[in-house]
């Protein structure tokens, strides 16, 4: 089955390695996905009905990558969203500044920059993800 090989496929699927997949109950999570991904080892967690908040970091991060990435760019097949996507991974997690750790990265690298060194901006997705930092010493 197509659908099984993308999912849980050794090379490239998104459930490689996966034990659970944490579901809501939206109807696109039909009985016949949900025994698929049974059948292929992965225990299926659905959540309660109408728990909004139990999913509240999912979501965010589902509005994020859309509204900076995905619904700003067209795509012409699986290998340029794929770039899409790594590259705006990279940036959540290596570059941007997020509101919710007080403007801290989730990696932060070792090196600050002096405070009154040039300013440098780097940008990945021909400048639709920009982050800016000092030069270091």
């Amino acid at each position: 089955m197509q659908i099984a090989r993308y999912i849980t496929d050794v090379d490239d699927g998104f459930l490689r390695g996966k034990r659970y997949l944490i579901l809501d109950r939206d109807a696109k999570y039909s009985d016949g996905f949900r025994s698929l991904l049974v059948r292929e080892g992965i225990h299926v967690v659905r959540l309660p009905p109408r728990s909004p908040n139990l999913n509240a970091f999912a979501e965010r991060f589902v509005r994020s990558i859309k509204e900076e990435c995905l619904n700003r760019m067209i795509f012409f097949g699986q290998a340029s969203l794929r770039h899409a996507i790594t590259q705006f991974m990279t940036d959540y997690h290596d570059e941007r500044n997020h509101q919710g750790l007080e403007n801290r990265l989730l990696r932060p690298l070792g090196a600050v920059g002096e405070p009154h060194a040039r300013v440098k901006r780097s940008e990945r997705l021909g400048g639709m993800l920009s982050n800016y930092h000092r030069e270091a010493a």
